[in-house]
This record gives structure tokens, sequence and C-alpha cells, in this order.
């Protein structure tokens, strides 16, 4: 029991280390991209944002929802990403933690924060200064548009997962095989933990 704990804490520890660095990059990288782009690109940014935290979200849940017996076959015949859909599967509370509370919510905040650049490029395109009304409203619109993509998005994201989680974690089992190929790294562990 203890050994479990302190395992379950030094993961906690190390997911959140992980958060914060790449929560620092995302945010780097999306405001110094949206500085330098017209407010369309920003809102496409945006919304890749958006997309990126909905196909993580619905990766997490899939991988709780799949089965693992159809993957063995497949691994028996080296089928490509089999192998790896098995150790997803196997580490589904681990991989869903990344996949949902890691990349999904760090989507999250960082689309709030790109949004906020986005409508401050728009109020400033239309001559108008900081606390307007028409910058209020632009930040309640797109702020409303941007969490109804991003809940609508994870429901329907939600129902794929659970409905063809298999197809779902075997093509993520092909991405982390071709990854672990060519950047001749291991990405996921070999075993259960």
């Amino acid at each position: 029991m203890k050994s479990q704990i302190k395992r379950s804490v030094k993961f906690s520890l190390i997911i959140a280390v992980i958060t914060f660095v790449l929560a620092a990059i995302f945010s780097i990288v999306s405001s110094s991209i949206l500085s330098k782009v017209m407010w369309v690109v920003g809102l496409i940014v945006v919304l890749l944002i958006v997309l990126i935290g909905v196909m993580f979200d619905m990766l997490g849940i899939a991988s709780t929802a799949a089965d693992e017996a159809p993957f063995h076959a497949m691994a028996a015949e080296k089928v490509k990403g089999a192998k790896q859909a098995v150790v997803i599967i196997r580490n589904a509370d681990k991989f869903a933690s990344f996949c949902n509370d890691v990349i999904g919510d760090i989507s999250g905040i960082v689309s709030g924060t790109a949004s906020a650049i986005v409508v401050l490029q728009i109020a400033k395109l239309l001559g108008h200064s900081d606390g307007s009304p028409v910058q209020i409203t632009l930040s309640v619109v797109l702020t409303s548009l941007v969490a109804a993509l991003t809940v609508g998005g994870k429901a329907v994201g939600k129902y794929f997962a659970i409905h063809a989680s298999t197809a779902i974690i075997f093509r993520a089992g092909k991405v982390v095989g071709f990854l672990e190929d060519k950047l001749n790294i291991s990405i996921l562990s070999n075993q259960k933990k």
C-alpha cells in the first residue's frame, strides 16, 4: 500500500512538472505567434489549440474504454502500433491523466489566453481602447465561442472515444510506434508499472 502511494505521489509530481513546462512552452509559443499575425490567423491558432485539447481528451477517454484483446492478435502478427496500443491500454490511467489533464487542461488555459490576445487585436484594429464596450463585447463573444467549441467538441469526442476506442487507440499506437522508430527512443514503457 505504501509503495502504491509513493508511486502515485511521484507520478503526480512528475505530471505537475511536465504540466508547468508544457504550459510555459505553449503560452510562449502561442503568444509570440499571435503577437506577430493578423487577428484572423490568431483566431485560427485559437481554434487549433481547442482542437488539440478535444483530440487529446478523446484519446484519454478511448484509452480507458478500449479492450486489450484485439491488439494481442495484431501484436502477434507484428502489426505496427499494436504493441504500443497494448501498452497504452495497460497504462490507461497514466495515459488518460496525461492526455486529459495535462494536454487537455493546458489547451483550455492557453486558448483562453490566446482569445484575449485576439480580442485586443480586433479592438485595436477597430480603434477601441482597453475596457471599451466593444472590447468587452468581443471578449464575451469569443470566450463563449471558445467555451462552446471546447465543451461541444469534447462531448462529440467522448462519444467517438467510447464507441470507436479500438480504432482510436490503434491509430495512437501507430503514431507512437512511428515516432519511436523515427526518433529511436522509447516513448512508452513496455511494462505495466
